[in-house]
């Protein structure tokens, strides 16, 4: 352990609406990491309706060698948020954990020496049993399938948000710009040396997710369009095929107004009707791309700080220093 003290372990948390839990998680972190370790907490604020700032300005003040906050704007999403912290983290390596205390300190402290004695460059855990919602836990599968199909991820590899990163892995993620950010897909396509390693995950005894489905949707619409072109290669190969049942059908319609006299005026509006909702959905994807785009040349930000609580400045140079 002599030589792993050396070195400096950063956690970046994002925080939403969570006054009963922050101060407990950050406590015990403290309390049984900082003998063996040296660590700093760092907290991002997406914008908490709650009492949430109260408690981690309160936190600074109390740990003000140890943490670093950083309250937004507006409310940005979890995986923003968590590139905002990454942008201030100043550790060799970086643990990224939720604020809900389902990931004990315990694991914690499993996950850091395991990424330690390692030589991966980042290292996610996985559970024997997720005490989630039902339908978050279907929405995690349904992530992870299409992961393997659009981000070529391992298949045995889950992408769990408790998960260890290094810091030249931090530095890529961080050049990053553009608002639509999955943290995931930045890890996937910087890297392939990823380890993992099994960890328990805790009920929940504050509280409830703050992931709805809405959000969930707005996840995975990040991956698809922003890290693969999948789903417009798709449109394209769609679109030749339908080409040839539209001929077919042609042909059939053709052939039944010719040898049996058919009135072919219902099918054919069927295929009207089909065929222009089947042009409007691939038009819907092909503007989802353009107005990604237009989004990200138009300097749409990532996050915005307004209020910085920090003893240094001694993060990673960012594009967002003088935030």
């Amino acid at each position: 352990m002599a030589n792993l003290i050396l070195m400096k372990i950063s956690i970046a948390i994002p925080v939403y609406n969570s006054e009963l839990t922050i101060g407990i998680l950050v406590e015990q972190l403290i309390e049984e990491l900082r003998p063996e370790y040296d660590i700093e907490i760092v907290l991002v604020n997406d914008h908490s309706t709650d009492n949430t700032e109260q408690v981690c300005v309160s936190l600074f003040e109390k740990y003000p060698n140890i943490i670093k906050f950083y309250s937004l704007a507006k409310n940005v999403g979890e995986h923003n948020a968590i590139i905002a912290a990454l942008n201030f983290v100043s550790g060799d390596w970086v643990i990224v954990m939720d604020d809900d205390l389902q990931n004990p300190v315990s694991e914690v402290k499993k996950l850091i020496e395991f990424a330690l004695s390692h030589s991966y460059d980042v290292v996610y855990t996985y559970y024997t049993k997720k005490y989630h919602s039902l339908w978050r836990n279907l929405g995690s599968k349904f992530n992870d399938k299409m992961a393997n199909l659009i981000l070529n991820k391992p298949k045995d590899l889950y992408l769990s948000s408790f998960r260890a990163i290094n810091k030249k892995i931090v530095r890529e993620i961080i050049k990053y710009r553009y608002p639509f950010t999955f943290i995931d897909g930045l890890i996937l396509r910087t890297t392939s040396n990823i380890g993992k390693i099994q960890v328990q995950h805790s009920p929940r005894k504050f509280g409830k997710s703050h992931y709805t489905f809405s959000k969930l949707i707005s996840l995975w619409s990040n991956m698809f369009f922003n890290f693969s072109l999948l789903p417009i290669r798709w449109t394209l190969f769609c679109g030749i095929f339908l080409m040839f049942v539209s001929f077919a059908f042609i042909i059939i319609g053709l052939w039944k107004l010719t040898f049996l006299l058919t009135d072919i005026r219902w099918l054919t509006l069927i295929i009207v009707m089909f065929f222009a909702g089947l042009f409007l959905f691939f038009l819907g994807i092909i503007g989802e791309y353009i107005g990604r785009l237009f989004l990200s040349l138009n300097g749409h930000p990532q996050f915005i700080i307004s209020k910085k609580f920090e003893l240094n400045n001694s993060s990673f140079k960012s594009q967002f220093d003088d935030a």
